[in-house]
């Protein structure tokens, strides 16, 4: 029985939740990895498998295969939530109710996405077939990799501030992101992940992690004042790596995810 769950669309910031959740945790539980997918009508007209070809389904395959043989003693348990657009529109109404006062189509965005992703209620396949089986996680507790891009400066307006005004601009930004976290996200998600009777919590915003990323040089965790940063791979070829987040993308590097590392950053909630 899992004990845990992460909020997992395949991306850099819960991708490494779950490497490194694989070596606090005995091997013998399992990990499972939430991740929903959207129909979009306005996309998904007269495809067969519509929640297949959604973004955050592609990376979430995409990471916990590469999870996989990273820590083959482990079992992660994709929970793949399909959500048609049918669903969506009836429980977009409860949802609006939960995330007040925000009120914001990218609010709305995100805690959809939290919404059914802390429902729990998904399909797994099963070992060794093709066969997808319902499933409903039994972990009371959800990891978030909320705090992430605000600490290490994840978001494209980091990159913005910096090329405007550079090291004294993206300072302000990150510092200003790092202020209303509570008011403009922690609340939010809080309400609505606890409607379905779960917990979350935030692995980056653990107070000594984040005292540590406070007191850590900017130059240190994020590289907009070059447009790559080089490592080097498993098969010594050279790769380059995404300014933005550049300490948690060489950390990746350094824990076997190679191509977590160079995932691109993307939206939560995404519905195309």
């Amino acid at each position: 029985m899992s004990k845990i769950a992460i909020l997992f669309s395949g991306g850099l910031d819960c991708s490494l939740i779950a490497r490194v959740s694989h070596e606090l945790l005995p091997c013998h539980e399992t990990i499972d990895l939430l991740n929903v997918a959207f129909e979009n009508p306005r996309i998904h007209n007269n495809i067969s498998s519509p929640f297949e070809t959604c973004p955050d389904r592609i990376t979430g395959h995409q990471s916990v295969e590469e999870l996989r043989r990273v820590c083959p003693n482990r079992t992660w348990r994709f929970v793949e939530i399909d959500v048609p657009y049918s669903e969506t529109i009836e429980n977009r109404q409860t949802i609006i109710e939960l995330m007040k006062p925000h009120n914001t189509e990218m609010d709305l965005s995100i805690a959809l996405a939290l919404y059914f992703a802390a429902r729990g209620i998904g399909k797994v396949q099963d070992a060794g077939t093709a066969t997808r089986s319902a499933y409903r996680t039994p972990a009371r507790v959800l990891l978030s990799g909320l705090g992430a891009d605000e600490l290490f400066g994840g978001y494209q307006r980091h990159a913005t501030a910096f090329a405007r005004s550079h090291f004294e601009g993206l300072l302000d930004e990150l510092n200003l992101d790092i202020s209303r976290i509570g008011k403009r996200n922690l609340g939010r998600d809080d309400r609505v992940i606890s409607h379905w009777g779960r917990e979350v919590r935030y692995p980056y915003l653990d107070e000594t992690l984040f005292a540590w990323a406070m007191a850590t040089p900017v130059w240190q965790k994020c590289g907009f004042w070059t447009s790559e940063w080089p490592h080097t791979d498993g098969k010594s070829k050279a790769n380059f790596l995404e300014p933005g987040k550049k300490l948690l993308r060489l950390l990746a590097c350094k824990l076997g995810m190679q191509q977590v590392a160079n995932e691109k950053k993307r939206a939560v909630g995404s519905m195309t």
